[in-house]
């Protein structure tokens, strides 16, 4: 034993390998001890309530005898639940209407705001922005307000002027007032998503395109656009995800046109009505997950869209 003692080297002697792979084993226990506390969280409050929203969405609330188990009996029936089908169409169309609009908005101010013309860039970037600072339900009510045919400044202001003021909040009106909130609301968050993309563009290419003549549409069309178009990407993809869950100016706007809007003009309203007006909770955890199913097949197609696109290029 004491040969073998003698025979082993100090701490100090070791060799740089066996060290460094000490270090990175206390780095690696470390780096899992400090996401510990996350894990914990996500797993409790997210992955735990999504399977047992699935578990919930295979049985029926029997108003004898309590939950029952029916399988797969609340997707079909969600599947020709003709508020459920309506209130996907509206969103659809929200989708195809608002997001473009949006986007392409916010893409112009990204580009404007990059420029080396624009002057007060820092006070128009946050007056830009500053929109989606403010609280949702504060928004919707905001503009609930101003769409008032009553009391709204809008009203009132064609009004002053002899002229019939529209009814921002009839059946036909609805969707694009809608519209225009959300646009509202988001256009600042995409921007700052562009414009922090385009910032990291090498200034190389610039000069470059710069000595060979290109004007500031050609350089914006073929070197900017083209080098920020993961950030693109990903508004697209946040913005798909945030249409299909529409739901605080609905539901708001419900109180100031109630005939207009209905409990199942969203599919999230409609899920809400369904889980906590009607309490029929596994049918809402179907329609639920319809919902998700629905996002990730639309997002998956516009990705795989667009990545053809660009190997086609």
């Amino acid at each position: 034993m004491a040969v073998l003692a003698a025979s082993a080297p100090p701490k100090s002697q070791r060799p740089p390998r066996q060290r460094s792979t000490q270090s990175t084993r206390r780095q690696t226990r470390a780096a899992y001890l400090l996401i510990t506390p996350f894990l914990i969280v996500f797993v409790a409050m997210l992955i735990v309530p999504l399977f047992y929203s699935g578990y919930l969405s295979l049985f029926a609330t029997q108003l004898i005898g309590g939950q029952e188990f029916v399988g797969l009996a609340n997707y079909v029936q969600a599947l020709t639940d003709p508020s459920f089908l309506g209130g996907l169409g509206r969103v659809g169309l929200f989708l195809l209407i608002q997001v473009p609009i949006m986007l392409v908005l916010a893409l112009f101010f990204a580009l404007a705001l990059d420029s080396s013309r624009v002057r007060g860039s820092k006070a128009a970037r946050l007056a830009i922005f500053v929109p989606y600072a403010v609280p949702g339900v504060v928004a919707t009510l905001m503009w609930g307000y101003l769409y008032g045919n009553d009391f709204g400044p809008i009203a009132q202001t064609f009004r002053a002027i002899g002229i019939d003021a529209p009814n921002l909040l009839a059946n036909d009106t609805i969707l694009g007032s809608m519209m225009n909130i959300v646009t509202w609301e988001f256009v600042g968050y995409n921007m700052i998503i562009m414009y922090a993309a385009l910032r990291t563009i090498p200034t190389e290419l610039f000069d470059a395109a710069e000595v060979d003549g290109a004007s500031e549409w050609r350089v914006a069309w073929s070197i900017k656009i083209p080098a920020i178009r993961p950030a693109i990407m990903l508004t697209v993809i946040f913005s798909i995800i945030g249409s299909f869950q529409l739901f605080n100016e609905p539901n708001l706007l419900y109180r100031l046109a109630p005939n207009v809007i209905g409990n199942d003009f969203t599919p999230n309203q409609y899920a809400y009505t369904v889980a906590f007006v009607n309490q029929d909770v596994p049918y809402a955890a179907a329609i639920a997950f319809l919902l998700g199913l629905v996002i990730m097949v639309v997002s998956y197609v516009v990705q795989l869209s667009t990545q053809r696109k660009e190997n086609l290029s």
